[in-house]
């Protein structure tokens, strides 16, 4: 048997860098998925391999190596998440360092080694081929890391002994909630690999799906009664996450009472629109006045991220060519560059948003869009070739 797990990305639609300062902050999934198949076969000797297909990467260690490198897992426990210790993310390294990675393509080591903790801890030293694919871009804020973590250990669960499937399904399949559980805590072991201190956020939306609040650390499951479409622009700017964070932290010891305003006001604007979500919309009329409420709170939200300084020159490119079709957006995530989501209501005629796209991707940028609060991970067998 081959099966394949698909994990959706992210989008914050509020919150963002408030959260750090006790505000609560709005994540929702998206209709872009990173897939991860996996299949044992007898074809593979003693060989693990992975292929990151997008990335035109392959890599290959035998099972003997892996055992030497990192011994102690004949019987994995895949019921029991386990932290990767400092002197096994030294192994992992090593692992990874021989496969002579490309200059190009470093930044994906620290993926490389999580994809092996994760095999290792669930399925032990088995040979095996695992294939990655993905819609997701990298490095602009969509949860690229968080859906790849999600996708292996779903992948990796669905075949253990403790895969906790509904299998009450056709087609795609998804987790009993003892298996989401699962799945999350393994992939926030990888994402630890990977960012060293998640919040947790990337992986737990794109575990579950829909959306969730998340504030002082606590997350909160939410279901998302409203259907809602966003255009999301990919600036192709890079951002150094942690010096926008250190950034806003440095103007609030600057400002502490003006700052401390702002965070409260982010705090309102993201529970009214998680409050305007939940509500059912039964008619156009309904759905067009909670779009309407929804377009001015992320303008609202927008501004605010402007006085805290993380907007960019591309973002606001963005911001204005958005404006002139009467169209509300805000920047996703750390901000300084990364990606921007545009409302698209529900009534917009399809001519003016290939209008905006043109437009968009005229400047360089890249244009995605995608349907907000869907599904979470999924899983479907297929019989091998």
């Amino acid at each position: 048997m081959e099966v394949t797990a698909r994990a959706p990305g992210k989008i914050i639609l509020s919150g963002e860098h408030a959260v750090v300062h006790g505000s609560t902050a709005v994540a929702a999934s998206i209709n872009l998925h990173t897939s991860a198949s996996l299949r044992f076969s007898s074809d593979n000797g003693d060989m693990l391999k992975l292929e990151l297909k997008d990335m035109n990467l392959k890599f290959s260690w035998t099972t003997g190596r892996i055992k030497e490198v990192l011994p102690g897992f004949d019987s994995p426990t895949p019921s029991t998440p386990k932290p990767c210790s400092g002197e096994s993310l030294r192994s992992l390294a090593t692992l990874v360092d021989e496969q002579m990675f490309p200059e190009a393509k470093i930044a994906l080591a620290s993926g490389v080694s999580a994809f092996l903790w994760l095999y290792i801890n669930i399925q032990g030293y088995k040979p095996a081929t695992v294939t990655v694919t993905s819609q997701i871009p990298l490095s602009s804020g969509l949860g690229s890391s968080a859906a790849f973590c999600v996708s292996i250990s779903g992948a990796l669960l669905a075949l253990s002994s403790c895969g906790g499937l509904d299998h009450n399904q056709q087609g795609w399949l998804m987790f009993e909630e003892s298996g989401l559980e699962l799945v999350n805590k393994w992939a926030l072991e990888g994402e630890r690999i990977i960012h060293g201190k998640p919040s947790g956020i990337d992986n737990t939306v794109s575990t579950y799906g829909n959306l969730i609040e998340f504030k002082s650390g606590e997350i909160t499951q939410l279901k998302s009664n409203l259907l809602l479409k966003m255009l999301i622009t990919n600036t192709k700017v890079g951002r150094n996450t942690k010096a926008l964070v250190a950034g806003v932290s440095e103007r609030a010891l600057r400002h502490p009472d003006a700052m401390a305003s702002v965070f409260s006001a982010i705090d309102s604007v993201s529970e009214e629109l998680a409050s305007i979500i939940q509500t059912p919309a039964t008619d156009d009329i309904t759905i067009t006045e909670k779009e309407e409420k929804l377009a001015e709170l992320m303008e609202m939200n927008q501004g605010l991220l402007q006085c805290m300084g993380v907007s960019h020159a591309s973002i606001e490119t963005v911001l204005r060519t958005t404006l002139k079709y009467k169209l509300s957006s805000k920047l996703t995530g750390a901000g300084g560059g990364g990606c921007v989501l545009t409302l698209l209501p529900t009534l917009l005629s399809n001519v003016v948003v290939d209008k905006v796209v043109a437009e968009l991707e005229s400047c360089g940028f890249e244009c995605f869009i995608a349907m907000i609060g869907g599904k979470g991970v999924e899983i479907c067998f297929n019989p091998s070739e």
